[in-house]
């Protein structure tokens, strides 16, 4: 697969400083994409756009494409103020006192976009992304110019977690694998952990008599689920004291390949975690064909 053209917003530089009209005309000419910062949403939801010392204006229709979060979703427009936003310039005219007035069109961004991501990507295709917004069923993310899609909570990681901010913060950059596309829709759909590799692979990193941290992720009568990495967890004897997000430190009893099991025993708990697990990929690139954990 090629590499996408269009960057998540805020990925990508701001249109440069001290560019001339000259440049301007032939980016809309192109119908080049660039990138400004959104500073103002005025009563009626045009966006102000301030990129390379001039501004420009977003009339509404323009801010967003309807297949993303509908002509009428206004808190998507309102949350660009303060945010790298992407454009294209749609007019281009100077007023008599030489002063230039600019349109801009977010919307025309994200269907060159969506275009690419339709002619390029395809079930399987791992792409890259950057995390917009978090809710309790799942992560939002950027798949280019504010074309956003969801990854479900269930397919972030194998390790179960109770919110995604347990493995996302907004901002981050990631990688996610397409698990479908619907071409009428516009709509991308995603999922994360088949990246994060096998049972085998994250396994293959521990041995039995090792001691390493962990994060509990499941408390149950008969034990403790304890996270080792985001696609490998191990089941401990039940203990007092503890709660789901706990960091611990753990000995590793047994690594059981046959039946994918670990079992641990706890040393000691260290308190509420206060970082994420880093994520390891295993898959970059490419296309990814039956998975199997």
């Amino acid at each position: 697969m090629r590499r996408n053209e269009y960057l998540p917003e805020g990925a990508g530089p701001l249109f440069p400083e001290n560019q001339s009209l000259a440049t301007l005309q032939e980016a809309m000419e192109q119908q080049t994409v660039l990138e400004g910062m959104a500073v103002r949403c005025g009563s009626r939801r045009d966006l102000t756009v301030r990129f390379g010392g001039y501004e420009g204006t977003i009339p509404r229709l323009d801010a967003i494409h309807p297949a993303i979060s509908g002509a009428e979703r206004d808190i998507a427009i309102l949350s660009r103020v303060g945010k790298p936003t992407c454009f294209t310039i749609t007019n281009l005219s100077v007023d008599g006192g030489g002063k230039p007035h600019l349109q801009l069109s977010r919307r025309a961004a994200q269907e060159q976009a969506i275009a690419w991501l339709l002619e390029n990507s395809e079930p399987g295709a791992v792409l890259p992304a950057r995390v917009t917004h978090l809710e309790n069923f799942g992560a939002f993310v950027d798949l280019g110019c504010g074309v956003t899609s969801l990854i479900p909570l269930e397919n972030i990681s194998a390790a179960r977690i109770p919110h995604p901010s347990a493995r996302f913060r907004v901002g981050q950059d990631i990688l996610v694998l397409v698990t479908g596309i619907d071409s009428d829709a516009c709509r991308f759909y995603l999922s994360h952990k088949e990246l994060l590799g096998t049972w085998m692979e994250n396994a293959a990193d521990f041995a039995p008599g090792d001691a390493v941290t962990g994060i509990v992720r499941g408390i149950r009568d008969y034990g403790i689920f304890i996270e080792l990495t985001p696609n490998l967890s191990g089941l401990a004897d039940w203990r007092p004291g503890l709660e789901s997000g706990d960091a611990v430190s753990v000995y590793i009893k047994s690594i059981r390949p046959d039946t994918r099991k670990i079992k641990l025993q706890i040393i000691q708990g260290l308190g509420p975690a206060e970082t994420m697990p880093a994520l390891k990929y295993y898959i970059t690139d490419g296309i990814v064909e039956n998975w199997h954990y």
